[in-house]
């Protein structure tokens, strides 16, 4: 019988989802990774500074091990989305640099403790959760946004996929991909006509 280790099987996934946000910032320019490409401004520095957020609040003041980082505009700690953006006078370098360091803190507080452990949310005091529950909401919150920067650097440059060694594309040339997505949007018109939606 083979035994699970839960923490490192987390802890896995967890980095995972860490380094694929990560990738979506080599190779752009300041302009590029700052962009909004949404109607809600989401853009790629701004995700990895909120994410970085989420990290200090989830792993360190959750547990009573404070790490300083910009508040979660969602806390009430700063203005609306003020952690889903880079200000001019915030660096790639600071928030990629913030975001490793509070990788290596959050680390410490997962090896520190038994999933079970119960931690409270700060300014809930009522809201608890187990170290367990937080490590695979923040697999969750990564994985989200990491997804959602996979999208933004595909309107930048074509960029796709969850690793740069492996990008988990089909292969196809552009030709391929252009006949591919008349298909899809082919299919979305005939669905479309049928529901009676278009």
């Amino acid at each position: 019988m083979t035994m699970t280790d839960f923490r490192t099987d987390l802890r896995v996934y967890l980095q995972d989802a860490r380094d694929a946000l990560l990738w979506k910032l080599e190779g752009l320019s300041e302009y590029d990774i700052r962009r909004p490409l949404t109607p809600t401004g989401t853009n790629l520095l701004g995700l990895v500074k909120h994410v970085t957020s989420a990290e200090a609040l989830y792993f360190g003041a959750t547990f009573g091990r404070p790490f300083e980082a910009p508040p979660l505009w969602i806390t009430g700690g700063a203005e609306a989305n003020a952690d889903l953006w880079a200000t001019a006078d915030e660096t790639r370098e600071q928030i990629v640099g913030l975001y490793r360091k509070v990788w290596a803190h959050s680390d410490a507080t997962i090896e520190s403790l038994e999933l079970d452990a119960v931690g409270r949310i700060p300014g809930n005091e009522r809201h608890e959760m187990t170290l367990h529950r937080i490590l695979v909401h923040m697999i969750a919150e990564t994985t989200r946004h990491a997804g959602h920067a996979d999208v933004v650097r595909e309107l930048v440059d074509g960029t796709t996929g969850l690793r740069k060694e492996d990008d988990n594309m089909a292969q196809g040339s552009a030709a391929w991909w252009e006949g591919h997505r008349a298909r899809v949007e082919q299919a979305a018109r005939e669905a479309g006509r049928v529901g009676g939606t278009m």
